[in-house]
């Protein structure tokens, strides 16, 4: 037993460290072969503690970020997080005379539905844990346009199961269950190859960041202060220019934008660079407030908005308010609730159809589909990380970025005040990037595409059905074999 949980272990700390900053990808189907080799043949109590060992080790380490917020909501995530690993490592079969029946299928297939569970649950879904972004600088992020994330990890799960397979199978086993994983691996990698967007055009583009001290949450901070930071480094924008992004929160008005002296400051900069510009602001709605991404026209005017639609739980609103505010006084850091917008995730600049996610929506690929399914033609991604020390969140959301990238078939021009702004290519390949901290104008001439990636058409719904058979229907076909020896026993002679 000390060994295996030593193996759980190590299978946590390399997911650990695979996930961004570092994106050693490797790791993640490493650690699947080693959590495999872990989990092989062990009776359900046994896999019950292997999956809370790794567990705690994955997200103890890799939630450490949260301590900066609160160390009870660190403490109560990271057990929750390592629940839903146990409930994985639960679902794996327990050896049957001498066969791990429909065992090496199970662990890519529970991976598959945990992170499914993330991106729903709690609050709407708490997806940052995902190993997912892992791989993104790894081959099998190919599989993304056919079958999103999910896919991904499945198909990198695959592969460590096939590595497990070598070490503990024997004779023809071994050979059948390696060769049949990376099947699973490669070809789904190898069909998303084949998938291509139409290029119907072009921007030239300029996210903007205006730097700043990183570690301070908003409420202790001027608001002016970071506006006029970004309307100085909005100042050394030229034209031509077709669309200028400026990041989530550079504006917070008391009221609605339209009715304050900050309009007509971005409107005068939209005039002066005859473009269009994109500005995040907070508008105060009675004791609550929205967060809006705002567009203005070449000629000053106000075109379009879009309003946040997937609020950050305990960042822009507090669920069940009343009772966390007898828990803890941490409340007092979010005190008022956004309000949760709605409509297509779009902004129209003369024709030109704008994809939006603002800020943690890039994590949640349905609120990218609705901005593309919609006609987007390439997602805009402002965004606000400035409240977290490390490079770890920053970087999670860029690794985010890409994957909505390959899954989409978009470019995405993602902006922050403090970083990480950037822009990547539908490949999601990153053609440029800020450093932290500092003021940066990141120009790019952007592709304009249009159709849909098979992803974008059907969701995750193929994937979590086929992960949700490839646990079903071994556990039913073990069932229906102890009954059948069941009633040959019972059979007179």
């Amino acid at each position: 037993m000390v060994v295996r949980c030593a193996v759980a272990g190590a299978a946590g700390l390399a997911w650990t460290l695979a996930a961004p900053p570092r994106g050693w990808w490797v790791l993640f189907p490493l650690g699947v072969a080693a959590f495999s080799i872990a989990l092989y043949g062990a009776g359900v109590r046994l896999r019950v503690v292997l999956g809370a060992v790794c567990g705690l080790v994955l997200h103890g380490v890799g939630l450490v970020w949260m301590t900066d917020f609160s160390v009870a909501g660190y403490v109560a995530v990271a057990l929750l997080e390592t629940c839903l690993l146990v409930a994985a490592a639960a679902a794996m079969p327990s050896a049957r005379d001498g066969r791990w029946s429909g065992g090496w299928w199970a662990l890519p297939a529970a991976l598959v539905l945990m992170e499914a569970v993330q991106a729903r649950f709690p609050f709407g879904g708490f997806p940052l844990p995902a190993l997912v972004y892992s791989q993104v600088d790894g081959p099998f992020v190919g599989a993304a346009p056919l079958g999103g994330s999910l896919l991904v990890t499945g198909t990198a799960a695959a592969a460590g199961v096939a590595l497990a397979a070598l070490v503990v199978e024997r004779g023809r086993g071994r050979v059948w269950v390696a060769a049949t994983a990376l099947v699973v691996a490669i070809v789904p990698v190898a069909a998303g190859a084949t998938v291509t967007t139409s290029q119907d055009g072009q921007l030239d583009v300029v996210a903007v960041q205006g730097g700043g001290p990183r570690g301070v949450r908003a409420i202790f901070t001027d608001s002016m202060i970071t506006t006029e930071r970004h309307l100085a480094a909005l100042e050394e924008v030229r034209p031509p220019v077709d669309l200028v992004v400026l990041p989530e929160n550079v504006a917070d008005t008391d009221g609605l934008v339209a009715e304050s002296e900050l309009s007509a400051r971005f409107a005068g900069q939209a005039q002066r660079l005859r473009a269009h510009v994109v500005v995040g602001v907070t508008e105060g709605v009675g004791d609550r407030f929205r967060n809006v991404a705002v567009l203005w026209g070449p000629d000053g005017e106000r075109v379009d908005s879009y309003t946040k639609e997937h609020r950050v739980p305990f960042g822009e609103y507090i669920p069940a308010r009343g009772l966390f505010e007898l828990l803890s006084d941490n409340t007092r850091f979010v005190p008022r609730d956004a309000v949760a917008g709605s409509g297509e995730a779009l902004l129209d600049a003369a024709g030109t159809e704008l994809a939006v996610a603002i800020s943690y929506e890039v994590f949640f690929a349905d609120r990218v589909a609705e901005g593309v399914r919609a006609g987007g033609e390439v997602l805009l991604v402002p965004t606000n990380a400035s409240s977290y020390v490390t490079d770890q969140v920053p970087s999670l959301e860029l690794a985010a970025a890409r994957m909505r990238a390959r899954e989409f078939g978009r470019a995405v021009v993602m902006s922050a005040p403090t970083g990480y702004s950037a822009i990547v290519h539908a490949d999601g390949d990153v053609v440029d990037r800020s450093a932290l901290g500092e003021r940066a104008l990141l120009r790019e001439t952007v592709p304009l595409r249009s159709g849909l990636t098979p992803y974008a058409h059907v969701g995750d719904v193929p994937v979590i059905v086929l992960a949700s058979a490839l646990i079903v229907a071994p556990a039913l076909l073990r069932a229906r074999r102890r009954r059948r020896m069941a009633g040959e026993q019972a059979r007179p002679a």
